[in-house]
């Protein structure tokens, strides 16, 4: 059997055949409605002869079933063969969506091409119990457009596909000239997949959601958006260069997480104390005074830290006044800069401020607005410490200290500057 018939005829599930040829696990069909892995379609499951087919694939033009284990029929035998419904159905709605959400693409995208698709689908074991879209199971279309998909954009895509399902179009395929296909504008191409098939061959298959999207497509396909069911959009992502990926779940996978989406949207209107749909002002409103906070909060401890450091313990040195101490709970650049505000201040200021940070790994930091040189002290210091550092003869700063901020501030008191 050269090719599946299960494009043609998506709706066969269970079928009677005769065995070709058989290779350890691999089996060939007379013929096969198993759908091989490809063009972004994951392979039918089911069974041959009761035994699990565990993946199908086309190879060297026939269409080979790989079996869970060695079969006990042999070449010449005739097979029950089941293809799994719950799956076929379900890869059937979810490919059909992606072309009915390519066609909404084309109604809001600019410079639109089409740059892949693909259908994550969980294991047999993850989808026990009928439920095709288990957690894991999504399905992407990736975009080629210049238009940024923004979350408002995403919110009309999956508006504009659920439009298209509930419009109930007819999903029709046919085979058509290569020439003739790309002559016509209307047909979308996914250039990594479409035209490596095309290369050698006369006529193209051609998937149409009447008046809504045409391409070029080698899948299974419902015979009506209507049976696709809800679509819910995910997210998008940029898997390459010029690529934009939408992601989004169909059937269960979708309704579950458009109630969990439905679920949060009333919490957060709870916790805000107004209407759903008047959460978006709500967090805005919430957002500015978060900003605002943020702004007051950094004010004051700016404020705090310049009060820290001017009531650093004060030495004499040299006819110079000295604020010397550790400081617990900010950053280096902080520290530094509180420093240099403290000695270039009023007219009473100190003559040199050293603080040094406390925590694992100390630093110390210098500001000096008299003949006293920052870049030396620090020297001295990660010479005594270790670390290292560097500055002007105003304004210098050391890190990687080894040793414990008493230790530090000890020795900026005692040593003769």
């Amino acid at each position: 059997m050269s090719d599946s018939l299960a494009p043609a005829h998506p709706e066969v599930r269970e079928f009677e055949t005769t065995v070709e040829s058989i290779d350890g696990r691999d089996v060939t069909l007379a013929e096969t409605y198993f759908y091989p892995e490809g063009g972004g379609q994951p392979a039918d499951r089911g069974t041959l002869g009761g035994v699990p087919v565990a993946d199908v694939q086309s190879r060297e033009h026939a269409v080979v079933h790989t079996l869970a284990e060695a079969p006990a029929f042999e070449s010449g035998d005739a097979v029950a063969c089941v293809v799994d419904d719950d799956f076929r159905t379900y890869c059937m709605r979810a490919h059909t969506a992606s072309h009915v959400l390519y066609g909404a693409g084309r109604r809001l995208l600019d410079d639109l091409g089409y740059g892949g698709f693909g259908i994550a689908a969980a294991p047999p074991e993850r989808r026990a119990g009928g439920d095709a879209t288990r957690s894991g199971e999504k399905v992407r279309v990736d975009f080629e457009t210049s238009t940024d998909i923004t979350d408002d954009v995403l919110v009309e895509l999956e508006r504009l596909v659920n439009r298209a399902v509930w419009d109930s179009r007819p999903v029709t395929w046919e085979q058509r000239s290569v020439e003739t296909a790309r002559a016509d504008g209307s047909v979308a191409f996914n250039t990594k997949t479409e035209e490596g098939v095309m290369s050698d061959a006369d006529s193209v298959r051609v998937v149409a959601v009447d008046g809504w999207d045409e391409a070029a497509c080698g899948g299974t396909h419902v015979s009506n958006t209507r049976e696709i069911g809800p679509v819910t959009l995910l997210d998008r992502s940029n898997p390459g260069e010029g690529l934009t990926r939408v992601e989004f779940a169909v059937g269960p996978a979708g309704i579950r997480r458009r109630a969990e989406t439905h679920r949060e949207l009333r919490a957060a209107a709870r916790e805000a104390g107004v209407a759903v749909d008047a959460v978006a002002d709500a967090v805005g409103r919430l957002s500015d005074e978060r900003d605002d906070l943020a702004d007051e909060l950094a004010s004051v401890r700016e404020e705090l830290l310049v009060g820290r450091v001017r009531d650093l313990h004060r030495v004499e040195r040299d006819g110079d006044e000295w604020r010397i101490g550790a400081v617990e709970g900010f950053d280096a650049n902080a520290v530094g800069e509180a420093a240099q505000s403290v000695v270039g201040g009023e007219a009473d200021a100190p003559g040199v401020v050293a603080a040094v940070g406390s925590g694992p790994a100390p630093f110390v930091v210098v500001a000096s607005g008299c003949g006293v040189d920052a870049g030396d002290v620090v020297d001295r210091v990660t010479a005594e410490f270790g670390g290292g550092g560097g500055g002007s003869p105003t304004f210098a700063q050391g890190g990687g200290i080894d040793a414990d901020p008493d230790s530090v501030v000890e020795f900026l008191s005692e040593f003769d500057g």
